[in-house]
């Protein structure tokens, strides 16, 4: 069966739903995410010949580049759209242009902790305590609600966290009587909280009422002929259905690595390819990630028999280079995996009882600390295991796999071979057209793009990369909780700076005391008191102690 053939035969498939499709390559690379209203008809289009196939270059390359789809149905369109986003910026595909930076949809946030609560906008979601709606994929519907809610529950829109009354002589919702004015004691505080866990109610859904009352109001001025005011009463209707409406969430994408058909085979083709002795039965694959130069990373993955082996994953953070230098970083990578690896394996053939009198005459040094049990994927980064516990390490692997071309292979290489590795087979995949680089080869090796063992390899080489840049977001949303020091009022970036330096996180700030506060320079007895009034507010209730 051809191509054309499996691609009718899978769009016979669509229903007449809304959802989204991926467009794959013919190496199984997601090239293409896109929405729906119906699926089968949008979908359907990219197949049918028009004029637009002789003038649009690039829609023409894509569609010349299909080779497989996929299609995922969802309740609505808003959904839809919420999960096309989340799917380009997982797999960056090749023709998509939006979506592809590292915006987030629009979240509105309220913390009923703060001394007076106010709803805003944010992008990034926090564990700190506070409640989450959204994210809403229409964020001018979103702002027109949140000023609906506002005024229709009397509550504050402005930016101190605990408003002065000196504030109050210049506060336009106050005077307007938008907003009950808890600042001054207009309503005691638990009153405010009424009203503003009523407008959490209204945003959870419990809003019928409401769209009675304006679907009413609209009829009302239609037939008084007050048309612009029924347009008005029915474009903010419209925006209330679209904010208030359930929306699924993806918390994991549907999707994943395409499973090898038949892994044996694979394998064998893989050591024929590339002359080795036998199938390679563990393979490790490095890559890195940066971002111009900031947040380096870098990924070790590990597939056994042809199929990840997820506890032997390791992720590292790049220490001793400076710049972005991915040569040098391959290098680093390399050298800490491997000396690592090494001295565990030492340490297991040589007896328990030597061990042990090193142990009992080894006097503890003071900066010390007991050991802690590493998840899986940060073991690589901590110490080495108790030698008591003895945890047989993983053997040294048959192939590794390195994401670059001859210089990330040569920086491999070089460290191999000062520690005594030189034999263990190492190949570079470049990306740009799928060359296999060898050490000592002038020339890279091509494979058919139909091989199963380039698949493989590629499956490794994707696979690395995508727990790397997974770590990198990770470590940049680790730094983004940290703005939560800008919600506190007159704070600049020298006082934060000291603050961060002192304590090392926002955790160990909220447990540190008023006078361990105001010992930071920059901060005095009534500062440290309001900041660890604002950090008790925002504390989340599953937050742990570091």
């Amino acid at each position: 069966m051809t191509v054309a053939d499996q691609i009718r035969k899978k769009l016979g498939t669509l229903p007449h739903k809304p959802g989204i499709y991926l467009m794959r390559d013919r190496f199984g690379t997601v090239i293409y995410v896109g929405k729906a209203r119906d699926l089968r008809k949008r979908v359907s289009q990219y197949f049918q010949p028009s004029r637009r196939m002789g003038w649009d270059l690039k829609f023409k390359a894509l569609t010349d580049a299909i080779h497989d789809l996929d299609f995922h149905v969802v309740r609505s369109e808003p959904e839809a759209l919420l999960l096309e986003g989340k799917l380009i910026k997982e797999f960056h595909p090749r023709y998509n242009v939006s979506f592809r930076d590292d915006k987030q949809f629009l979240l509105l946030k309220v913390n009923l902790n703060d001394p007076i609560p106010r709803f805003t906008l944010t992008r990034v979601r926090q564990d700190d305590g506070a409640r989450y709606f959204g994210p809403f994929p229409n964020s001018g519907a979103l702002r027109s609600t949140l000023a609906l809610v506002r005024r229709q529950y009397h509550l504050r829109g402005c930016r101190p966290l605990t408003p002065a009354e000196r504030d109050y002589k210049h506060c336009l919702y106050g005077h307007l009587k938008y907003c009950t004015a808890p600042c001054i004691g207009n309503i005691p505080r638990e009153e405010y909280l009424g009203q503003v866990k009523a407008a959490c109610d209204f945003l959870d859904g419990q809003c019928a009422e409401m769209k009675e009352q304006l679907e009413a109001e609209m009829k009302k001025a239609s037939a008084a002929q007050e048309y612009e005011r029924a347009a008005e009463l029915r474009d903010l209707l419209a925006d209330l259905r679209s904010t208030t409406r359930k929306l699924g969430r993806f918390d994991r994408v549907p999707y994943s690595l395409p499973q090898a058909m038949d892994p044996e085979k694979d394998l064998a083709g893989l050591a024929e390819a590339l002359n080795l002795p036998a199938p390679p039965q563990r393979i490790e694959g490095f890559d890195i990630s940066n971002i111009s130069g900031t947040f380096k990373v870098a990924s070790l993955v590990s597939f056994r028999n042809g199929r990840p082996d997820r506890a032997n994953y390791r992720r590292f953070r790049i220490k001793t280079v400076q710049g972005q230098d991915d040569f040098a970083s391959v290098a680093e990578v390399v050298r800490r995996r491997y000396c690592r690896l090494l001295k565990e394996q030492a340490e297991i053939r040589r007896p328990k009882s030597e061990i042990r009198g090193e142990d009992e005459g080894r006097k503890p040094e003071a900066h010390e600390e007991p050991q802690k049990t590493a998840r899986p994927e940060t073991a690589a980064a901590s110490p080495i295991t108790n030698h008591a516990s003895r945890i047989t390490p993983p053997p040294l692997p048959d192939l590794i796999l390195i994401d670059g071309g001859k210089g990330q292979l040569g920086a491999a290489c070089a460290e191999l071979e000062k520690l005594g590795l030189g034999h263990v087979p190492t190949i570079g995949l470049a990306k740009e057209f799928e060359e296999i680089y060898r050490p000592g080869e002038k020339e890279p090796l091509r494979l058919s793009h139909e091989s199963g063992a380039l698949k493989l390899l590629q499956r490794v080489r994707d696979e690395s990369h995508r727990f790397a840049n997974s770590y990198n977001a990770q470590l940049r949303l680790r730094k983004i909780s940290e703005s939560i020091l800008d919600e506190f009022p007159n704070i600049g970036d020298r006082r934060k700076a000291a603050l961060l330096r002192k304590f090392g996180s926002i955790q160990r700030m909220r447990l540190a005391s008023v006078e361990q506060l105001a010992a930071v320079p920059g901060f005095g007895g009534k500062a440290a008191a309001e900041l660890k009034v604002f950090l008790e507010a925002r504390a989340g209730a599953g937050t742990a102690p570091p």
